[in-house]
């Protein structure tokens, strides 16, 4: 009697002990399982991108820039002459300026997989942030600010998470 009570318990501790470790390996961030992978990693998230933001990674250039008030991100069409990537552009940022402000970040988080650092902040203090939305000459560009230190390192904190994510070279520094 002894021994199937034992045995039933070890089989009860297996089963939990592998239902626990599936459930885990499934909230980790997909984009941390393949970090040694990185240049996958880094296409899948642009095939994401593209879809998510309606235009080709490959033919246009971001820009995450760090600012004392916050920040901007900025998007360009490499070829003057490409006016489509140009318009999807300023329609993708326009409409990502709005959700913003409404403290909807799904789409990075689709690109990424994960919540971006500085989010949760910026949702919780999304009345207290501005994104003003301006077209450039090839495409489009939001200026993030805010007068709230909490918000302004948020702000930073998300925008240093693109910056590696998307591999775009800009600084980490804040522009004087």
């Amino acid at each position: 009697m002894k021994t199937r009570t034992i045995t039933s318990t070890a089989a009860v501790v297996a089963i939990a002990t592998i239902a626990v470790l599936f459930v885990y390996a499934q909230q980790q961030p997909k984009n941390n399982k393949a970090n040694n992978t990185g240049d996958m990693v880094t296409e899948e998230m642009n095939k994401r991108g593209d879809h998510v933001m309606g235009f080709d990674h490959t033919m246009t250039t971001h820009h995450f820039r760090l600012s004392a008030n916050g920040g901007s991100i900025e998007i360009t069409a490499n070829s003057v002459s490409d006016t489509e990537s140009r318009d999807q552009i300023r329609l993708h940022l326009g409409h990502i300026a709005r959700m913003f402000a409404d403290g909807n970040f799904k789409a990075p988080m689709l690109i990424h997989e994960q919540t971006p650092p500085g989010v949760p902040v910026m949702q919780k203090l999304k009345s207290e942030i501005t994104y003003d939305f301006e077209e450039t000459e090839r495409g489009a560009a939001i200026q993030i600010s805010s007068k709230n230190p909490d918000a302004v390192s948020a702000i930073h904190e998300f925008l240093r998470f693109q910056i590696k994510e998307h591999k775009t070279g800009d600084s980490l520094d804040v522009a004087q």
